[in-house]
């Protein structure tokens, strides 16, 4: 019986999933009170949020500056502030989530200030598992394959990206050989913009989003770091502000890129891509997003449906990355959604919103 259960709830599940979808490819509100969309979550914070981990509808942590990690696990009605103690001059930009109670948050910036917090209890307790003593290093995303392996990854380092591993959750951290990883380009690196500059898909496949060169760049290991390969995209970099921001895949084979140029009143005309043979190949979106996106996440139990975020607006597609229609023109810098359909967005002033159908 209790398998019958699991089926029960997995198609229930499912069918929530595209009910939402369907919902969605309406015509768009202007306000998303009137239809389905974000709906705002008061946090009582100001700060930026651009870390993000939805564990479901009723629990999502976000973690941003002024070393601010926020937790509900009641739907958004109430957030508890569970920032690390003495974190306030840290800019957080990362957060991963295994549950209600464990949790790894990122810190960005040049030597000591990059720094990698884990906590077991609901952020009533934190351990800094990885501080960062290179001044040459800056660290912008991290990524897990399960609740005990995971990468993080630097700007490069002596001309290369540098990857930490874990194989404890997060507990410990090491450097990883850059024997495997291809040079960088001159100016490129990555944008610590929505967490999601490295991302993973199953047990061992992990993708590195770039700009700042003369192309944009996605990296592809498919042994947990140690080996990669790199491949130009379509999205047009050239600048430091331009490049891909923001990746998501949803398994290892299907990937959308998502990025622009992130300066206020500049085009980027190609802001998205997608591929279909794991990174090897990307081909620009045929109608992209119409300005700057950060983040990225496929809508579960769909094989082609995921939202895009940036300041100006959400995006959405349900062909896989080719063609984009904006729905929302909320200000929102990162997304993520959980098995059981709960998408979460969060961005600038506090901006924290739960996708409702």
């Amino acid at each position: 019986m209790r398998g019958m259960g699991k089926t029960r709830r997995a198609v229930s599940v499912g069918l929530c999933g595209v009910a939402l979808a369907a919902a969605l490819a309406a015509p768009a509100q202007a306000n998303v009170q009137n239809g389905p969309g974000w709906q705002l979550k008061e946090t009582g914070k100001d700060v930026r949020f651009r870390g993000l981990a939805a564990v479901s509808r009723t629990t999502a942590w976000v973690a941003g500056s002024k070393g601010t990690v926020l937790r509900t696990a009641d739907g958004g009605r109430g957030w508890l502030d569970v920032s690390p103690p003495g974190a306030g001059e840290l800019e957080f930009r990362d957060v991963e989530a295994f549950d209600g109670r464990r949790a790894v948050v990122l810190a960005i910036g040049e030597g000591e200030a990059s720094r990698i917090f884990r906590t077991e209890d609901g952020g009533a307790n934190w351990t800094e598992s990885f501080r960062n003593a290179d001044p040459r290093a800056f660290y912008d995303c991290v990524t897990f394959f399960d609740s005990r392996n995971g990468l993080a990854m630097s700007d490069p380092v002596d001309g290369k990206y540098r990857i930490l591993s874990t194989g404890d959750g997060g507990r410990s951290w090491k450097v990883l050989p850059d024997t495997g990883m291809p040079a960088a380009h001159t100016g490129e690196a990555g944008f610590a913009a929505s967490g999601q500059c490295l991302v993973s898909a199953g047990p061992r496949d992990v993708w590195l989003a770039t700009g700042g060169g003369a192309t944009s760049r996605v990296l592809h290991s498919a042994d947990r770091g140690l080996t990669w390969t790199a491949t130009d995209t379509t999205i047009p970099a050239g600048d430091p502000a331009r490049g891909v921001f923001g990746l998501a895949f949803r398994d290892r084979d299907h990937g959308i890129a998502v990025g622009g140029d992130y300066r206020t009143g500049q085009a980027s005309p190609k802001a998205a891509a997608l591929t279909g043979d794991g990174g090897s190949t990307w081909q620009q979106a045929k109608t992209p997003p119409p300005a700057y996106r950060s983040g990225v996440t496929w809508l579960p139990h769909t094989k082609s449906g995921a939202l895009a975020v940036g300041p100006t607006g959400t995006d959405l597609t349900l062909d896989g990355g080719r063609h984009w229609r904006t729905i929302d023109t909320g200000s929102y810098d990162t997304v993520d959604c959980a098995r059981d359909f709960g998408c979460w967005a969060s961005g600038e002033k506090g901006r924290v919103a739960r996708l409702e159908p």
